[in-house]
């Protein structure tokens, strides 16, 4: 069974973690949009209010939706000097470094979802002078801890398995 839906799961996952990360860069264009439109409106004599807390927004945004497609890069900051010097403990350490990362990004994704949920169920608003409803921004950051959360499950299971993982590859290849 596992041979059959094991690519087609390993298929989604990866589609998943280059979706956030498409995403991720949309938000960072909206950015740039965002400021764009700021600068033009000052020349314009025009005020663009609430640029700045929009601004803020979609890069928490970008950034929660850029951590899982990072990680599967390879691109996440490692200890790879402390795992290095383990030797044949190698595993055992990438092991335990993915089970407590995992464990800390899902209590992180139980806390935003609960955020979330909260700030929608008491209509909580932002206090710039755009008075967005805070659920909407807070949103992002939920569904990217989730990703994130994934993605670390995701690789401590193939850690264990098969004794390596998707944040190995740019390690391996920077080493050559």
């Amino acid at each position: 069974m596992l041979d059959v839906l094991g690519p087609k799961i390993r298929k989604g996952l990866d589609a998943l973690y280059l979706t956030a990360g498409y995403l991720a860069a949309l938000f960072l264009v909206v950015i740039l949009l965002l400021i764009l439109i700021q600068m033009m409106a000052r020349w314009t004599g025009e005020m663009f209010t609430g640029a700045p807390d929009y601004a803020g927004y979609f890069m928490a945004g970008a950034s929660f939706f850029a951590f899982a497609y990072a990680l599967n890069n390879g691109n996440h900051i490692r200890v790879t000097l402390l795992l290095g010097t383990l030797g044949k403990y190698r595993r055992i350490g990438e092991i335990w470094c993915f089970a407590m990362a995992t464990v800390l990004a899902a209590y992180w994704a139980r806390y935003a979802i609960k955020a979330t949920y909260w700030s929608y169920k008491l209509g909580d608003v932002s206090q710039g002078q755009d008075a967005t409803p805070l659920w909407i921004p807070q949103l992002s950051m939920a569904v990217g801890s989730v990703i994130f959360t994934i993605a670390l499950f995701d690789n401590l299971v193939r850690v264990i398995w098969f004794g390596t993982h998707s944040a190995q590859a740019q390690i391996v290849s920077e080493e050559e």
